[in-house]
């Protein structure tokens, strides 16, 4: 089985597009998950399929690279929407659904996409730490010195305490800088620190907005070990955020075809 796809990545968060429309393809997990090994396939934190969605500009089905389908992914849905662009699907935006709903998404003239995000009606608020849903759960958490910490080893142990093993969350370390706030992340389905993580960055900004700690009344800069992303958004009531959209750069890398295993058929 020969599957051309497409490489892209959102300030450092990699991802393998396939054009789908025709709806011939059909992943199993563990193809997902070969695919998404960065030793044996193409490597990526995650693997997108673009369908055709009815009354849309198409539809985001998206794998982790564990090979699971997963939640909303932000800098997924800003990459797709380039990709969607780069097979003339669309222009200067676009509309489509993902698992958490119908998302808009602007295509600028520099190449960045902003990606509408879903409203955060509650955030849990916690001694050390805050809990919120963005399109995936996020554990946000402030800590000094992030660049040194030990996301991978404090970032496992939270995701799998008593309360989340289950079902995972994603958690979020910040800390605040003179120009926002630099944000590194635990991505459960990937198991590990990304990049750069789009829902993530979400929430963290948020979080910097109700604790006063933004550099903006209703915006927020935030600095990945990645890159560099924007959230925007409208705090209407204390735990209430509407109108949230999230900002940065999405890239193609390659473009190619692969072979899976006959094991893997």
């Amino acid at each position: 089985m020969t599957l051309p796809f497409f490489k892209y990545q959102g300030t450092g968060n990699d991802f393998i597009l396939i054009d789908n429309r025709h709806n011939q393809i059909s992943l199993q997990s563990e193809q997902v998950a070969y695919l998404c090994n960065r030793h044996f396939g193409i490597g990526a934190d995650g693997l997108m399929l673009l369908q055709l969605e009815p009354g849309l500009d198409f539809k985001m089905v998206y794998f982790n690279s564990d090979g699971n389908e997963s939640s909303m992914c932000g800098n997924g849905g800003r990459c797709i929407t380039a990709f969607a662009k780069q097979l003339g699907i669309v222009n200067e935006s676009a509309k489509f659904m993902a698992i958490d709903g119908i998302h808009e998404s602007i295509i600028h003239e520099n190449g960045e996409v902003s990606l509408k995000m879903k409203d955060v009606k509650s955030i849990e608020q916690n001694t050390n730490h805050f809990f919120l849903d963005t399109g995936s759960p996020h554990y946000v958490t402030l800590v000094d010195d992030v660049e040194n910490f030990d996301v991978y080893q404090n970032g496992h142990a939270i995701r799998n305490n008593a309360r989340f093993a289950e079902q995972g969350t994603n958690v979020n370390f910040m800390e605040k800088k003179d120009d926002g706030i630099f944000v590194r992340t635990y991505e459960r389905g990937v198991e590990n620190e990304t990049l750069s993580c789009g829902t993530g960055v979400t929430a963290a900004a948020l979080v910097a907005a109700l604790m006063g700690i933004s550099s903006h009344k209703n915006h927020c800069c935030i600095q990945t070990k990645g890159g560099k992303l924007e959230v925007r958004f409208e705090k209407v009531l204390e735990n209430t955020f509407y109108n949230i959209w999230l900002k940065g750069a999405a890239n193609i890398v390659f473009e190619g075809k692969v072979q899976l295993p006959h094991d893997l058929l």
